[in-house]
């Protein structure tokens, strides 16, 4: 209990549902902290990283706004900032929002399909390590009981959670992105994908403009 009654004592209803709210709330924090240190401790990959374990995330219990993209990058690995890199710098574009609002925790999450940089391959970074989600995301889900918007960055994200919603291919999807509320689904801002926003101008067009008008809804309230 967050207080002690004394015998006879009558109870403040409005005392004793702000007492059990902080009190709850600190529970909650304190248990996210506990959770992201046992992920940033995480190892199940190793054998299979060339360039070592870090895992990155960010999260808080009151986080109102969750990022679910694909996997760190060489330069969010050497930093361990998420979406520390030009990426990052076209997301934040995106949704209209400042750096220091990107990094807010309490306001917003990031969790992406996998925690550590998988490495390069031959045309840009190897996907995601499959062992993360499962392993991981069921529990921070189970703590960010304040998301009230879901972005999906990418195929991982969008194959792992819309499933058989998705369209016939990650650009038809991206097309219908608003059908998919509370789930949000974009494209990467990778600056790899400049030809593909060259050929889909309708992106920043129309799906840009409704993102930021929701981020605007779901942050300043």
């Amino acid at each position: 209990m967050p207080f002690s009654q004394a015998p006879g004592q009558k109870i403040n209803s409005q005392y004793y549902l702000r007492s059990t709210h902080v009190f709850t709330s600190i529970l909650s924090q304190k248990y996210m902290e506990t959770l992201l240190h046992e992920i940033r401790k995480c190892t199940i990959c190793s054998p299979y990283l060339e360039h070592g374990v870090r895992p990155v995330v960010q999260a808080h219990p009151n986080s109102r706004l969750l990022i679910i993209g694909q996997a760190p990058g060489r330069r969010v690995h050497t930093s361990g900032i998420p979406f520390d890199d030009p990426s990052g710098e076209r997301l934040r574009r995106w949704l209209g929002i400042t750096r220091d609002t990107f990094y807010d925790a309490r306001q917003v999450a990031i969790m992406p399909m996998g925690f550590c940089f998988p490495g390069t391959g031959k045309s840009g970074d190897l996907p995601p390590r499959p062992e993360c989600a499962p392993q991981w995301h069921r529990s921070v889900l189970g703590q960010l009981n304040n998301v009230q918007l879901t972005l999906l960055i990418g195929q991982y994200a969008q194959k792992h959670y819309l499933q058989k919603k998705m369209a016939a291919n990650l650009t038809e999807t991206v097309k219908k992105s608003f059908d998919y509320l509370p789930y949000l689904p974009l494209v990467h801002p990778s600056p790899r994908n400049v030809a593909w926003h060259k050929k889909n101008p309708w992106f920043e067009a129309e799906v840009v403009p409704g993102l930021q008008s929701h981020i605007e809804k779901i942050l300043n309230k």
